[in-house]
């Protein structure tokens, strides 16, 4: 299983897009669900859903209780969705 990015400095999205489906865009914002089935860089497991932010300031109103890791570069925050 392949792990998005390569530990190395920050991720690059479009080095992933063929297997990343985008669901929602801001200026900010950009929102992808995992179609190929990269493992998370945080944990090495798979994740469902990535959110990408770089916003200072974020709120999430989550249906249920689902199990995330966070990775933290300069410029912006990434969460994964297991």
């Amino acid at each position: 299983m392949e792990t998005l990015g390569d530990g190395d400095g920050p991720i690059d999205i479009h080095d992933y897009r063929h297997g990343l489906k985008l669901r929602k865009e801001t200026r900010d914002t950009s929102h992808w669900a995992n179609k190929k089935g990269y493992a998370c860089p945080a944990c090495g497991k798979p994740f469902e859903q990535l959110f990408v932010s770089e916003k200072t300031d974020n709120t999430f109103t989550p249906s249920s209780v689902t199990p995330f890791c966070i990775r933290h570069e300069p410029d912006r925050i990434l969460m994964f969705r297991h």
